[in-house]
């Protein structure tokens, strides 16, 4: 059966483009037609206003200077009023119409690309996550897709009515007199030159000021992590210090922004306002010269408001929607960047592995470094053996287990698991076969039931969950409290101790059952 509803997913890679205006109208598949739906109520609604005026024209020339009467003078009173009414109610209806589509248009592809970014960083490699600053990812996935909503319900449907407001209301003034319309619109063409002009520059402000506010966030969000750290060794003078130069610096950059729109509306209020002034001088002197009539120069002083006025809301629209174009540009960035394939592997066995690993002459390098993490590393693990790996701070020992479930690829040499080259493995299937339990423990706000069942993918019962934490050391801890299992752990519920979060973490690992099982400093 065939459905209007747009789809609930998009893969917005389909929308990289390098002109960023044919890219965001790639985003809208599936809401071009609503868009467009807005953008028809649009010209119904200018086409009602632009007829209000005509009307009133009619009304003064014909009715009130001719005496020209729809039957009589109460009837053809009647007739205007619920003209004017009527226009009004059509230019109020179309308009909200077109409010509401446009509305929906943005809540519907904003939406969708939350949900696909959500997804997709998820699915970025272990590098990229290491290189990047969350607090970036944080300002795009929130700010940046904002500002592109504000671009669809707001800025893009606003350039479709002034230009439909324009073309609309200049045909009117054209058929009223050729040569009104053709001085009305005089300095038009430098307006929009000027606004051009004031877009690329404030482009660019804006690319520093969204940039300069990620910086911020992620010292906001690196200083809230870490403020245990900060408390313990009196940093709070130093953190308050660091955080007020990156404040200041994004007030300087916003000052250079709203310092170009500060001189882009004067420039643009003067010069519109000096155009209308002389169309309004201009049509009157017509009038007194006959050229024109009343109700001509009535009609004209109305519509040209609709003429001029709209063209100066262009320019701000052109203007404001350079953060719309930035903030595409700056959330394509994420988009373009390769996810972690998961399915890739020769081979896919259909049981558990059995768990011997060898390493033959096994070299790795981060890939933002130059100097070899490991080299020429050898050694065999047996099933069922257990292996210490013992070093120095920095020696790679937390680089080597991460190996395993395929986080890095190893630079040179060759890992077996089972006799097979780790690289003919899926890392989806490596990694149900390995459990790991990270040097800094990590619990989801969640309760503590929850966090022990993560990353199982089956259903488990109460007794397999308190198996896991007794086999951890953690169940007598759990059931001091009020709720038990039940309880929250995180913001929003009980504060765990370092040790307790290990072991909650390995009692998660232990439910999993995984055939290798890594303790990174556990």
């Amino acid at each position: 059966m065939t459905t209007l509803e747009p789809a609930l997913t998009f893969d917005f890679r389909e929308a990289i483009h390098e002109n960023r205006l044919k890219g965001i109208w790639k985003m809208m598949v599936d809401y071009r037609l609503p868009y467009l739906a807005a953008t028809a109520a649009l010209a119904v609604s200018a086409l009602a206003k632009t007829f209000m005026y005509l009307l009133l024209r009619y009304f003064v020339d014909d009715v009130l200077t001719q005496g020209e009467y729809i039957g009589n003078i109460t009837q053809t009173f009647l007739w205007i009023a619920l003209g004017f009414v009527g226009l009004a109610a059509f230019e109020g209806g179309f308009s909200f119409l077109s409010g509401r589509l446009a509305a929906y248009t943005a809540e519907g592809i904003t939406r969708r690309l939350r949900d696909f970014l959500f997804d997709h960083i998820q699915r970025l490699s272990f590098s990229y996550h290491a290189t990047t600053p969350t607090g970036d990812l944080i300002e795009r996935v929130t700010s940046d897709v904002d500002a592109l909503r504000r671009f669809f319900s707001e800025q893009g449907i606003g350039m479709g009515r002034i230009v439909l407001l324009f073309v609309i209301n200049f045909i009117a003034i054209l058929n009223l007199n050729v040569k009104l319309g053709l001085i009305s619109v005089i300095v038009i063409p430098f307006m929009l030159l000027v606004s051009l002009w004031f877009f690329k520059k404030v482009t660019k402000r804006y690319e520093n000021y969204q940039a300069q506010e990620a910086v911020l966030s992620t010292t906001l969000q690196e200083n809230l992590t870490g403020v245990r750290v900060v408390k313990a060794f009196g940093r709070q003078e130093y953190e308050k210090s660091k955080f007020e130069k990156d404040n200041w610096n994004k007030y300087l950059k916003g000052k250079l922004l709203l310092f170009m729109h500060s001189l882009f509306w004067p420039l643009s209020d003067i010069v519109l306002g000096l155009q209308m002034l002389f169309g309004f001088v201009y049509a009157a002197t017509m009038a007194i010269n006959g050229e024109i009539t009343v109700g001509m120069y009535i009609a004209y002083v109305g519509l040209v408001v609709w003429l001029i006025w709209p063209i100066r809301n262009l320019g701000r629209i052109i203007v404001s929607a350079s953060t719309g174009m930035v903030s595409y540009g700056r959330l394509m960035e994420i988009v373009k960047q390769a996810r972690e394939p998961l399915f890739d592997g020769k081979v896919q066995p259909q049981g558990p592995v059995k768990g011997e690993l060898t390493f033959e002459k096994v070299s790795f390098i981060y890939s933002d470094g130059e100097k070899n993490v490991l080299k020429d590393v050898s050694f065999t693990v047996r099933p069922g053996q257990s292996i210490a790996l013992l070093g120095s701070t920095g020696s790679g020992k937390s680089s080597l287990v991460n190996l395993l479930p395929r986080f890095h690829e190893y630079t040179s040499g060759r890992i077996l698991l089972d006799g097979v080259e780790l690289t003919d493995y899926s890392r989806a299937y490596l990694r149900k076969q390995i459990g790991i339990v990270e040097q800094e423990p990590f619990l989801f706000s969640r309760s503590i039931r929850e966090n022990i069942t993560y990353g199982v993918g089956r259903d488990v019962s109460q007794e397999e969950v308190e198996r896991a934490a007794k086999a951890a050391a953690v169940h007598e801890v759990i059931m001091g409290f009020p709720d038990g299992y039940n309880t929250l752990v995180g913001e929003k519920g009980v504060t765990l101790s370092g040790g307790q979060k290990q072991r909650v973490t390995i009692a998660r690992t232990l439910l999993k059952n995984p055939r290798i099982l890594i303790l990174d400093d556990s």
